[in-house]
């Protein structure tokens, strides 16, 4: 099997961004499917790691390593649909992509709203699937890397003064310092203040910046402070 130069450079790229190298996750109940795929991903310069069935790969921590998928569609046990739908249900968001020898439309479609990166059907071009590859670790990568800046910017946010978040509120609303210092009932002066402070703790240089942070935070954290000025209200 022939390796992609290019692939090659981009998983070495991966390798030294990330500190960790995405690992390719081989799910398919035949052994020769598992050893060619692995020489593939091997040749393209990915690790892998194989298994037989869902319950043998579930039975590992596997799963947590940053990568993708490769599952088959038909398996005892657990099918590879099953899995998918194990993975969403349990909040992991992990690529995945179906290799299998019995597809049909219905369960392509099915596979497909589920969020699988691709639906490939025995025997595949190996640029094909490395392609999909490719596409899946990439979306791997900027998942994590979003859950990785939503949770540093949760972290700051918690460093902020009760005065602090709800000058962030304000100020993510559009609000001006005057009035957000009317709305508060205190100087604009002492509006200023708070809002330096906000971009201090929150490391960020710019209004946009700010709002990007304030963007990527969870909803009940962003709405705690409009559910505490309703309360006050009454």
């Amino acid at each position: 099997m022939k390796s992609d130069q290019s692939l090659q450079r981009k998983a070495g790229s991966w390798h030294r961004s990330d500190g960790e190298q995405p690992l390719v996750i081989i799910v398919d109940d035949d052994a020769s499917v598992r050893e060619a795929l692995s020489e593939l991903i091997a040749s393209a310069g990915f690790q892998s790691a194989c298994f037989a069935s869902t319950r043998e790969l579930l039975a590992s921590d596997t799963l947590h390593s940053p990568g993708c998928l490769i599952l088959d569609v038909r398996m005892p046990g657990a099918s590879g649909l099953d899995l998918q739908r194990h993975l969403t249900q349990s909040g992991n968001p992990k690529p995945v992509i179906f290799l299998t020898g019995h597809g049909d439309i219905p369960m392509t479609v099915q596979a497909m709203k589920a969020g699988a990166v691709d639906f490939l059907i025995k025997p595949v071009r190996d640029q094909t699937l490395l392609d999909a590859i490719t596409t899946a670790i990439d979306l791997d990568a900027a998942r994590r890397m979003e859950t990785m800046l939503v949770k540093r910017n949760m972290e700051r946010h918690e460093t902020l003064t009760p005065r602090e978040r709800e000058v962030l509120q304000e100020v993510a609303h559009g609000r001006l310092n005057k009035q957000i210092a009317f709305d508060l009932g205190i100087s604009e002066v002492t509006v200023k203040l708070h809002r330096g402070n906000v971009m201090r703790k929150m490391e960020v240089a710019s209004l946009s910046e700010l709002i990007r942070a304030w963007d990527s935070l969870p909803g009940s954290m962003r709405d705690a402070g409009l559910t505490k000025r309703a309360t006050e209200a009454f």
